[in-house]
């Protein structure tokens, strides 16, 4: 599967972004991971291919939301409440593990270029 992240920018504390994620077909489990400067890649949410049972990461739990739409083979990441620790690059993910390990990044078999989202306080 082909993945292209798109949406990133510049944006102020409080405010939101929407990111996407065009894939080429939509059969896995999709995610989002973002990577800080300087420090490892973390998750931050994921979804099954029926668009049910998200997972999210407890620091964005409540402020963003992950979703899919199969016709559109595209995931979005609707992120709100947006805080300067957010600040990353986004990379979208697909692959097909469990539930209890839609945190774990090696279990994605296929990574988007990355979207940068800044915010400024």
């Amino acid at each position: 599967v082909q993945l292209q992240a798109s949406g990133g920018g510049l944006v102020q504390a409080g405010g939101s972004l929407r990111l996407s994620c065009a894939a080429s077909e939509s059969r896995y489990v999709m995610g989002w991971f973002r990577q800080a400067r300087g420090k490892e890649r973390e998750f931050v949410a994921a979804v099954n291919s029926r668009n049910s049972g998200p997972v999210y990461a407890d620091s964005v739990k409540g402020r963003f939301t992950i979703s899919r739409d199969n016709t559109k083979n595209t995931m979005y990441l609707q992120m709100n409440s947006l805080r300067p620790e957010d600040t990353a690059v986004y990379y979208c993910a697909a692959g097909q593990p469990i539930r209890s390990a839609y945190r774990s990044a090696e279990m994605y078999t296929a990574w988007g270029q990355g979207t940068l989202v800044t915010v400024s306080s």
